[in-house]
């Protein structure tokens, strides 16, 4: 990143437009060299998150229907539990058959001059225990999270042999781990931060060598409500300090949320203590379509006495907006970028 004359821009994942192509295409010629990585914008099926693994779950061997859950935001889920005496499979999880694809409008985007020569194609996944979490009944979970997180990651291996490690950049979506777990005292005990934190290091061992790896921390965005407002960035950081010290892989780059009301220095002070390799880049999602270019300029104010070198994103995806809003949202990323 470039100092305060020009700040490095990351889209967190979903982007609700019609189209991967549409994304590339609008996202590229009005982004260009301020964002080192684009993703496919989870369009259709995925705009949801990881709602699409519903049906992943209930045509997945060896699994039956258990009790239900219901979020905020309206969501309701069905949990599903072991069959007595069987063996659980995945089938195909979508994802590897997403990327392919969308990879494909990627090549045909930057040929056209849509998307500038040396930009990444970025992969945002959730991490297993996020899916498994969602749609398993509680008692399941210990023995289902394995075995999704296997199948996970041959969909990764598979988009490996697919897509040119140079072009390819995988971002682990986490989200659960914080919002169900680590801000919840009596989960936090039945899975503590180190088996989180070593599970994230599992999956990323399948990051190819070559391919960028990135952290995306997250409270949630269900019904535009995190699901627990975070105090500070502390327990962020603390959980970042013992990724980074875990994790083999390069990690290119760590993003976090930033509430809407945060505009204060004491919200971003956890911040001194963040053990990043030099290499590695800071987001922070100071950006909120509601107050516009004020609002994140005083958010950016008040980071910036805490830290100085770091790029700015929304907090979340933004795939549950409506789709006439994007144009307005990129437009205040490329504003942002530039305001020093």
């Amino acid at each position: 990143m470039s100092g305060t004359k020009e700040r490095s821009v990351l889209l967190v994942g979903s982007v609700p437009l019609e189209s991967s192509k549409a994304v590339f295409e609008a996202v590229g010629t009005k982004l260009g060299k301020v964002i080192k990585r684009i993703p496919d914008g989870e369009t259709g099926a995925r705009k949801d998150w990881v709602v699409w693994q519903g049906d992943v779950f209930k045509n997945a061997q060896g699994l039956e229907p258990g009790s239900t859950r219901e979020l905020q935001g309206g969501y309701r889920f069905i949990l599903y539990k072991v069959k007595p005496g069987e063996t659980v499979k995945f089938g195909s999880l979508g994802y590897a058959a997403a990327a392919i694809r969308s990879y494909e409008d990627f090549k045909r985007a930057r040929s056209e001059g849509k998307i500038p020569t040396g930009t990444r194609f970025q992969v945002s996944l959730p991490t297993p225990i996020a899916v498994v979490m969602t749609f398993s009944d509680p008692q399941a979970i210990q023995n289902i999270w394995p075995i999704y997180e296997k199948r996970l990651n041959e969909e990764v291996d598979e988009m490996a042999k697919a897509i040119p490690h140079r072009d390819l950049a995988i971002q682990w979506d986490i989200a659960a781990e914080i919002c169900f777990v680590l801000e919840n005292p009596d989960m936090a005990k039945v899975i503590p931060m180190e088996v989180l934190v070593a599970a994230i290091a599992r999956v990323s061992e399948h990051v190819p060598a070559e391919a960028e790896l990135g952290l995306h921390l997250c409270y949630g965005d269900p019904g535009h409500k995190h699901v627990v407002e975070p105090k500070d960035t502390k327990l962020m950081v603390d959980f970042t300090n013992q990724l980074v010290a875990a994790i083999k892989h390069p990690i290119a780059w760590v993003h976090m949320p930033v509430p809407r009301e945060r505009e204060d220095v004491a919200y971003f002070a956890p911040l001194k203590g963040l053990n990043l390799d030099p290499k590695t880049e800071l987001y922070l999602g100071l950006l909120h379509r509601t107050d516009g270019l004020a609002g994140a300029k005083r958010r950016l104010a008040a980071a910036k006495q805490v830290v100085t070198d770091f790029g700015i994103a929304t907090e979340c995806g933004f795939g549950r907006r409506p789709p006439e809003t994007v144009s307005d949202l990129i437009e205040l990323h490329r504003e942002m970028a530039h305001a020093g």
